[in-house]
């Protein structure tokens, strides 16, 4: 996957409408795909927290170093036998989850790692998004972008009902689950009048979600 094609500022998002998630106990947090940094140094802040990072981009996980506490350049996948065991309160999971190949897998075995009340916190596009939703339904057809719903390296897609059923597999508890970054367009309502309002899902861009290992 070519991720150094990506525009500017897609590794410098801090996620503000993902803090709310963040237990105020958590202490100890793990951020997969933290990018330069940014968002959890937010956290540490904000919960005076230990924070580990793991980032697939070297030159940002080198700038992510400067600021927190741990970081892991490369893929996730490679650093899970090294991370301890029962130790995080929090494993975050911003729009990164659909970039792995066996998301299921991982999530199953980082249960291990979180303490005995730890969550996973991730928010994950939503394929129904009403833009996507046009496209292979009137549109006919399925078409990448630079980023966004349809972003090019994504390599799964999910939806409200998928994330939850990913989830339970790997042995975790949905604590909540609610669609975030709302559209503010007129197409969905439109589209749920011709429904009969049935495709309320189409209205949001990506799904929160709190899980707890069972």
């Amino acid at each position: 996957m070519n991720y150094e094609n990506k525009p500017s500022g897609y590794y410098d998002n801090v996620r503000y409408e993902m803090l709310k998630y963040l237990p105020s106990t958590a202490k100890k947090i793990l951020e997969v795909g933290c990018g330069n940094g940014c968002f959890a140094e937010v956290m540490k802040k904000q919960n005076s927290a230990e924070v580990w990072g793991i980032e697939l981009m070297e030159n940002e996980a080198a700038i992510a170093a400067e600021t927190l506490d741990k970081v892991y350049a490369g893929e996730v996948e490679k650093f899970i036998g090294e991370l301890p065991e029962n130790y995080f309160d929090a494993i975050y999971f911003n729009d990164v989850i659909e970039h792995l190949y066996n998301p299921y897998q991982v999530i199953e075995q980082l249960k291990s790692k979180l303490t005995t009340n730890g969550v996973i916190i991730s928010s994950i596009p939503n394929i129904r998004y009403h833009s996507a939703f046009r496209m292979f339904l009137f549109n006919k057809d399925w078409k990448y972008d630079e980023y966004g719903i349809m972003d090019f390296t994504h390599i799964r897609f999910f939806t409200k009902k998928s994330i939850v059923r990913m989830y339970e597999a790997a042995g975790f508890d949905i604590v909540k689950h609610e669609g975030i970054n709302k559209s503010r367009s007129l197409k969905p309502i439109l589209y749920n009048i011709l429904f009969l309002g049935t495709q309320l899902d189409i209205f949001n861009a990506q799904y929160a979600t709190v899980a707890r290992k069972k």
